[in-house]
């Protein structure tokens, strides 16, 4: 199987990976509060945006993609995305997915590093399994655009 046939099942398999884990939240035995109040609103999600921006710091993966940008942007930029995708007040009004990434050329491994570095800092600030697997379910859809595929 090629190199570019492997990164599609990759990817595909990601993508039903993160459908089925947002299916097994019906098993869990959390409190049933909103996506935004598990992620600790807006403190808790800066929080966890605070923590990857120093995981993106040290994952040689992924750290030249993000070399030179405008750090308070970006934090203030994703904490505002997540929070308005977790059903929180807030909206983000930084640039589409597709533009904003459009000239990266970010491939499956490095789209994948970035996944799993927020859900390391998700578990460094205690969100729960799954509101983990809620959030990445949200996050599913802009994986196209993200990728330009």
């Amino acid at each position: 199987m090629g190199l570019t046939n492997r990164c599609a099942t990759l990817s595909a398999l990601l993508m039903m990976l993160a459908l089925l884990l947002g299916g097994c939240q019906s098993l869990n035995t959390e409190p049933e509060n909103s996506l935004y109040q598990q992620l600790g609103e807006r403190e808790g999600i800066a929080n966890v945006v605070e923590d990857l921006l120093y995981l993106i710091v040290e994952d040689e993966r992924i750290n030249q993609q993000f070399k030179g940008m405008d750090v308070a942007q970006f934090h203030r930029n994703l904490t505002d995305q997540l929070c308005e995708l977790s059903g929180g007040p807030c909206a983000y009004t930084g640039r589409e997915m597709r533009e904003l990434h459009s000239d990266m050329a970010i491939t499956d491994t490095q789209f994948n590093a970035l996944a799993e570095n927020l859900i390391l800092a998700m578990e460094k600030n205690d969100i729960p399994t799954g509101a983990q697997n809620r959030l990445i379910k949200q996050l599913v859809p802009l994986y196209p655009d993200i990728r330009n595929l």
